[in-house]
């Protein structure tokens, strides 16, 4: 959540910022300042009215009369006072971290700015095949299966795919455990407080499965249950930076995708991804941002894929992100540059939310900051698949999967219809 003290300090501040995100964002803006206004209005009144009520020693005569006049208009005042506490909570829960003055403006992801391509596109000189057309020829893919044992937007992943997934997952591992991660296995159920935390709850509810009669909710990124990690603790100064790499299963309904790729693997409902997460000082979050970035560039590197990087319109950010930057690769079956990994900036939104505390060498307590970062999911092995495909369909593997247990190519040589 946004720091109310900070806003009402300056509230034309944070409606500037926030309109950047769009006016629904604004609107929710001024909603919570007045809902907070008028709570702090009524709590002075409240209180007078309480003083009013409790007399010490034996009342008179003319004060139990007062007390009984005072009394149902501290019942009203209280039950408004309720209803404004009420509200405000509400509002506060909803209004989105400000975006970070260099995310550009704009609402959607066409208003993203590109900062710089590395690589070049494959140029063939036959027609590229998708991921699905290259996997289903060998049997690597199961769609129709998965859709008669669990739904539409499952796929089974089998044989030489399947290791390939894996060793992408082991070699990010190794990588990040390099620079410093400590590799996790999270939780993937995880309850209500880590999703509302997180500011998935209550503006992105809709996308997340439950489990009603247990009170639990899947995640749909290692995000949530890594940043809960240090839920409601204050960590020492000599702490930080903490990095965490989290291996999990993840899980999105995708509500708001009717309709879009549901060709393959690049938007399914369960997919694995290696994420990053930090827990740093507030002054050091932009650097550990730009670290972030850094590392997810050097691993689409060393898998030899051509990307561009993009700067995230503000309007485009969800509640949490202050900024992120996502990584595109070339998808020459697709002949489009799409999302392989993103990176964001959350600032003290999710920690305030978390109360996670840092304290300083002077003994004071300030909220943490927290970042996130994709390392790698499935959409880098469908990318791999479609750059690096040749005439007879088959598939080479770069050399740094294969000490991770994939294949150094996939499938045989076969002549294409």
């Amino acid at each position: 959540m946004i720091d109310l003290r900070a806003a009402r300090a300056d509230p034309d501040a944070f409606r500037s910022a926030l309109v950047r995100k769009g006016e629904e964002a604004a609107t929710l803006f001024d909603e919570l300042i007045a809902a907070d206004a008028r709570w702090l209005e009524l709590i002075p009144r409240v209180d007078a009215l309480r003083t009013r009520t409790k007399l010490k020693g034996k009342p008179t005569p003319e004060q139990l009369e007062e007390m009984k006049e005072v009394k149902p208009e501290l019942k009203r005042l209280e039950d408004e006072l309720a209803e404004a506490e009420r509200r405000r909570r509400e509002l506060l829960d909803r209004v989105p971290n400000p975006p970070d003055v260099s995310a550009p403006d704009g609402l959607a992801e066409e208003d993203a700015v590109e900062i710089r391509r590395v690589g070049e596109p494959p140029s063939f000189g036959f027609p590229a095949q998708d991921h699905v057309d290259l996997a289903q020829a060998y049997g690597w893919f199961d769609l129709e299966r998965a859709a008669r044992v669990s739904g539409s937007r499952f796929v089974y992943r089998m044989g030489d795919v399947a290791l390939l997934e894996l060793a992408l997952y082991r070699f990010a591992l190794d990588r990040l455990r390099q620079k410093g991660f400590v590799p996790v296995l999270p939780p993937v159920l995880v309850r209500e407080e880590a999703m509302y935390g997180t500011g998935f709850f209550p503006t992105d509810e809709v996308n997340i499965y439950a489990v009603e009669r247990d009170g639990l909710y899947l995640v749909g990124t290692s995000e949530v249950s890594l940043a809960a990690l240090h839920m409601g603790e204050i960590l020492e100064a000599d702490l930080l930076p903490i990095r965490y790499a989290g291996y999990s299963t993840c899980f999105r309904r995708e509500a708001g995708a009717a309709g879009k790729d549901t060709r393959g693997m690049f938007r399914v409902h369960q997919f694995d991804k290696v994420e990053m997460f930090v827990f740093t000082y507030p002054e050091e979050s932009r650097d550990e941002h730009e670290r972030l970035l850094e590392i997810e560039e050097a691993l689409v590197q060393e898998l030899g894929l051509p990307y561009r990087v993009m700067n995230m319109a503000a309007g485009d950010l969800g509640a949490s992100a202050a900024k992120k930057y996502d990584i595109e690769a070339w998808f020459p079956g697709q002949e489009r540059w799409r999302e392989i990994t993103s990176t964001s900036n959350t600032t003290d939104y999710q920690a305030r939310r978390l109360e996670i505390r840092h304290r300083r060498p002077e003994g004071n307590l300030e909220t943490v900051h927290t970042l996130n970062g994709t390392a790698v999911t499935a959409r880098a092995m469908i990318a791999l698949m479609e750059n690096f495909q040749d005439e007879g369909g088959s598939i080479a593997v770069p050399e740094p999967l294969w000490d991770f247990g994939a294949p150094e190519r996939l499938g045989r040589e076969k002549t294409r219809a």
